[in-house]
């Protein structure tokens, strides 16, 4: 059962958003639980949104870049805060 769970896991996507705080936009983005904080920005990158000088935020906690979707525990629906470095 558990090696079924994980083999759906490797499909399951989720549609979340990224709010761009000093655009004030909000992107949409799908990813996968496996995806890191790193795929998340270079996915905005291929977007045409420079983020690599920005961090990201959900839940107000800091995200790391190797940290992944699953372990963030971002859901189907959830918005990330990308906010400019001072």
């Amino acid at each position: 059962m558990e090696t079924l769970r994980r083999s759906l896991s490797r499909w399951k996507r989720y549609h979340i958003k990224v709010h761009l705080a000093d655009e004030d936009l909000l992107m949409p983005l799908t990813v996968k639980p496996t995806d890191k904080v790193m795929d998340l920005r270079a996915q905005l990158v291929r977007e045409g949104i420079t983020s690599w000088k920005k961090t990201f935020y959900y839940n107000a906690r800091q995200l790391r870049e190797e940290e992944t979707v699953k372990e963030a525990k971002i859901q189907n629906g959830s918005v990330l805060l990308l906010v400019s470095h001072k």
